[in-house]
């Protein structure tokens, strides 16, 4: 089974306008309310891709019972911890340039954050667990590194989806996966990283420091894969860029989807990879007729 965490999940509001007046006002062209938050995003694309999982998290008041009713209308197994704050808002403004305004997020008490512990005690041997996103200001900022300890030794399959320190923390503990984007990469490593070329002595790093995998996503740079001593890179296909929230997700989403059902990383990468470019070139997620669609343009070579 495939579960996704999701600490700190939103209801994202997306809001088109022509102009953006500051101090005026505004008047929305169009809108759209989905269930927001790296892994429920994740999880959202599995489905699309025909992959059962089950989101797991915390949520709260009015907006995480839409969260809730969202993603079950959409198919998807939930089993959130019910806490007392709402869920948070994250608006999504595009008009001249895209902005995003994210939430805080609700308090998590130590009773509520106890259930949630007790629930990741039924995963087993061969189970996949994706940490990912941001953490509420009320967990513990060591959670990711807490919890993979734990369950790599088990034979779980932990995909770590997280930035700074906190990625930094579980590479001793052998994560399957991890996915920084170009950014987030220079980050850990204080350094500007602008090109594949630049990435690739960094990503190397992040496998001899005991990352299985680790995709590093570069925008329209393309997308690197590093296992073991190879470098994989895979190039963007053709296509207008409409939404780049979610596209990151879509890549680690794709990344599991093809995995499972074929256990060939190299091929999961590529198709990872088209998956996330599907997304950025769709007002929502990428679909399996788009993603076959723009997987012939996409060609994996060894850097």
């Amino acid at each position: 089974m495939i579960y996704t965490c999701t600490f700190n999940p939103s209801v994202d509001f997306f809001v088109e306008i022509d102009t953006l007046t500051w101090g005026g006002l505004n008047r929305i062209k169009n809108e759209r309310k989905v269930p927001g938050g790296k892994g429920i995003n994740v999880s959202r694309v599995l489905k699309r891709l025909g992959i059962d999982n089950k989101a797991l998290g915390f949520v709260g008041g009015f907006t995480g019972q839409f969260i809730v009713e969202a993603l079950q209308m959409e198919g998807i197994k939930t089993d959130f911890i019910t806490v007392d704050d709402p869920s948070r808002i994250n608006i999504k403004l595009r008009s001249e340039v895209e902005t995003e305004l994210n939430g805080v997020g609700p308090d998590i008490s130590a009773k509520q954050f106890q259930a949630f512990l007790d629930q990741l005690k039924h995963l087993k041997q061969g189970d996949i667990l994706v940490l990912a996103g941001s953490l509420p200001q009320s967990l513990p900022d060591t959670l990711y590194k807490d919890i993979i300890k734990d369950y790599v030794s088990k034979d779980v399959k932990v995909v770590v989806d997280a930035t700074k320190q906190a990625l930094k923390d579980v590479l001793p503990y052998h994560p399957f996966l991890i996915k920084p984007n170009h950014i987030e990469l220079g980050e850990l490593f204080d350094v500007a990283v602008h090109t594949p070329q630049e990435a690739i002595p960094y990503g190397k790093q992040l496998i001899d420091k005991g990352a299985e995998h680790v995709i590093v996503s570069m925008g329209d740079k393309g997308n690197l894969l590093f296992k073991n001593d190879h470098v994989y890179y895979a190039n963007i296909p053709e296509g207008k860029l409409k939404n780049s929230v979610g596209a990151g997700d879509s890549v680690v989403a794709g990344f599991i989807a093809s995995y499972v059902q074929q256990g060939e990383s190299v091929e999961a990468f590529r198709y990872g990879a088209t998956a996330g470019s599907a997304s950025a070139y769709s007002e929502g997620f990428c679909t399996i007729p788009f993603i076959e669609q723009l997987i012939t343009q996409v060609h994996i070579k060894t850097v």
